[in-house]
C-alpha cells in the first residue's frame, strides 16, 4: 500500500492534468478555448489573453489584448491566418512583468483562432494559440490520390478532384516585408495550399529579375542566406516541401551573370573552407533539418552563358549545369573528407517547355511532341523539345554522387524563348496528356507543374499561359489538366 501512495504521490499532478484535459474534451462547451504553447503545470501561463466583447461579435471590433512574462520583438498575430501588426503595445513600469500587446480585428464574426507569433524577425515562432467564440473545427484531413501535376501559382478555388499534386510559389528576399511577394502573404498562401493536400514548393529569388545574389557580392548572398533561414525557421511555413532556389541560372542578368562557381558557392559552399557553413544547404537544414532544397533549373536552348567543362553533347545549357554539378559534387566531397554530412541538394528544379510547332513536326503530331526526340543541325543530338527533361536527367546521373536523385519539373507550357508565341496560341489539344504520359513513366520525374495558373498579384502579362483566365487554346490546356486530375 505504501509503494501505491508514492506512487499516486509521484504522478498525481499528471493524473490530475490529464483528468481536466478528459474533461473539458467530453463537455460541450461553447466560446473561448485556450491552448497555451509553451505552458508548465504549477507556473504562471504565460501568455494571458482578454478579448473585448468575449465572446466575438460579428459586425462588432474585437479588442485584443496579449500579455506575456516576456519582452519579445517583432510580434505577429494571426487572425483565422491573417496577419496583423500590433496596434499598441506597453511597456510594465521598471521592466517587470507582464509586457502588453494589443490589435483589434474590424470585423471578427461569430470566432476564430488566434495564434501570437513572436520573433517574426528570423521566422515566427509560435507562442500561444486560442480558439475563440463559434470558431468551425478544422476540416478532418481527407486521403487524396498522389498526382505528379501540378501548377504555379494555383488558383485557391481550384477544384483539384481529390488529388495530392503540386504547386509552387514565389518570393523575394529583398521584398520580404512587402505585400504579396513577402513572407506573411506568402504564409497565408502556403498554408491554404498544404490545407487542400498540395505538395507545396517555394521559389526564392534574390529580387525581381535577379534569381541569386549577383556574383562575388558576399553581402547580398548573406542577405539572401538569412532569407533562407527566416523561411525555414517560420512555424507558419511547416507545410512547404521544398525551397527552389532561383531559377534560369544561366540566362539570369546580362550585367550580372551568375557564373556555375559562383552558383555553386550559393548552394554548398563551393570554393569556401570546409568548415565555413555560410551556403544554402547547411543553413536550410541548420534551421530545418527535414526541409528540402532544390537547385534550381537552368534555362533550356540559352547560349547567354557556356560551362567551363563541356558535357558529351556539347550545347551551352548542358555544359553550364555539367559545370554546377562537377563544383557542387567536389564542394560536398570535401566537406564530407572533413567529417560533415553531405552537402549535396535534395534534388534538381528543370525547365521543360514543349515545342509543339517545330518545323519537323506535321500537324497531327503537335499534340504527341512529348513523345518525339526534336534536334536541330546547330546542336547535334541536344533535346530541342520537352524531351530536355531527359538531357537534364541524363547530366544528373552522369556522376556517381548525383545519380538517382529527384528531377521536379516546377515549369512547362508551349512557349519556348526563342520561338516566343504563348500558349493561348499555340496549344494543341491533348498536348498535356501527352506531356502527363511521358513522365509518368520516369519514376526520376517527381513533377510536372504548368506554369501558371492564376497570377493573384495582379499582373495581367501572363493572362496567355493561365489556366484559370482560359482564352484561346488556354481553354483547351485546362481542359486537359482538369482531365487529368479527374482521371479521365
Amino acid at each position: 500500500m505504501k509503494r501505491i501512495m508514492r506512487w499516486l504521490h509521484r504522478f498525481k499532478w499528471p493524473l490530475l492534468a490529464g483528468f481536466l484535459l478528459a474533461l473539458i474534451w467530453l463537455l460541450p462547451l461553447r466560446g473561448q478555448v485556450m491552448v497555451q504553447t509553451p505552458a508548465g503545470l504549477g507556473r504562471q501561463p504565460w501568455p494571458q489573453i482578454r478579448l473585448d466583447p468575449s465572446p466575438p461579435q460579428p459586425g462588432q471590433p474585437l479588442h485584443i489584448t496579449i500579455q506575456d512574462a516576456q519582452p519579445w520583438a517583432y510580434v505577429l498575430l494571426t487572425w483565422n491566418a491573417a496577419p496583423h501588426q500590433p496596434d499598441a503595445w506597453k511597456r510594465p513600469e521598471q521592466d517587470a512583468p507582464p509586457w502588453e500587446w494589443r490589435w483589434t480585428i474590424p470585423d471578427p464574426g461569430p470566432g476564430g483562432e488566434i495564434i501570437f507569433y513572436t520573433d517574426c524577425h528570423a521566422g515566427c515562432a509560435e507562442r500561444g494559440r486560442w480558439r475563440v467564440g463559434d470558431a468551425p473545427s478544422p476540416p478532418t484531413p481527407q486521403p487524396r490520390t498522389p498526382t505528379k501535376l501540378g501548377v504555379v501559382f494555383p488558383n485557391p478555388r481550384r477544384d483539384w478532384h481529390g488529388r495530392s499534386g503540386w504547386v509552387v510559389e514565389l518570393t523575394y528576399a529583398r521584398l520580404a516585408n512587402q505585400p504579396y511577394w513577402g513572407v506573411d502573404d506568402l504564409a497565408q498562401r502556403v498554408q491554404q495550399d498544404a490545407g487542400q493536400g498540395q505538395r507545396v514548393i517555394v521559389r526564392v529569388d534574390f529580387d525581381q529579375g535577379q534569381p541569386l545574389p549577383p556574383t562575388g557580392d558576399e553581402a547580398a548572398l548573406a542577405e539572401y542566406l538569412a532569407y533562407l533561414q527566416r523561411l525555414a525557421r517560420d512555424q507558419r511555413l511547416i507545410g512547404i516541401y521544398a525551397l527552389q532556389l532561383g531559377s534560369g541560372y544561366n540566362g539570369a542578368t546580362p550585367d550580372h551573370p551568375l557564373t556555375p562557381e559562383w552558383v555553386a558557392r550559393v548552394i554548398n559552399g563551393y570554393g569556401l573552407a570546409t568548415d565555413r557553413r555560410d551556403n544554402a544547404v547547411q543553413m536550410v537544414k541548420l534551421a530545418r533539418p527535414g526541409l528540402r532544397v532544390l537547385a534550381g533549373p537552368i534555362q533550356p536552348w540559352s547560349a547567354a552563358q557556356d560551362g567551363a567543362l563541356p558535357y558529351r553533347i556539347d550545347a551551352p545549357w548542358l555544359n553550364y549545369f555539367n559545370a554546377l554539378l562537377a563544383r557542387l559534387v567536389e564542394s560536398a566531397r570535401a566537406k564530407e573528407a572533413a567529417g560533415q554530412a553531405l552537402t549535396l541538394p535534395d534534388g534538381f528544379a528543370a525547365q521543360a517547355p514543349g515545342r509543339p510547332h517545330a518545323a519537323a513536326l506535321s500537324p497531327e503530331q503537335r499534340a504527341q511532341e512529348p513523345h518525339m526526340d526534336l534536334h536541330s543541325p546547330q546542336w547535334g543530338r541536344a533535346q530541342m523539345g520537352f524531351r530536355v527533361y531527359r538531357d537534364w536527367l541524363d547530366v544528373i546521373n552522369s556522376r556517381d554522387a548525383t545519380r538517382g536523385l529527384p528531377l521536379y519539373i516546377t515549369s512547362t507550357n508551349t512557349y519556348t524563348p526563342d520561338d516566343p508565341i504563348p500558349p493561348a496560341q499555340n496549344y494543341p489539344p491533348g498536348w498535356l496528356q501527352a506531356a502527363y504520359g511521358e513522365i509518368s513513366a520516369q519514376p526520376q520525374v517527381s513533377s510536372l507543374i504548368w506554369f501558371l495558373d492564376y497570377d493573384g498579384s495582379g499582373d495581367r502579362r501572363w493572362d496567355a499561359f493561365s489556366l484559370s483566365t482560359g482564352f484561346g487554346q488556354m481553354y483547351e490546356a485546362a481542359r486537359d489538366f482538369d482531365a487529368l486530375l479527374a482521371g479521365e
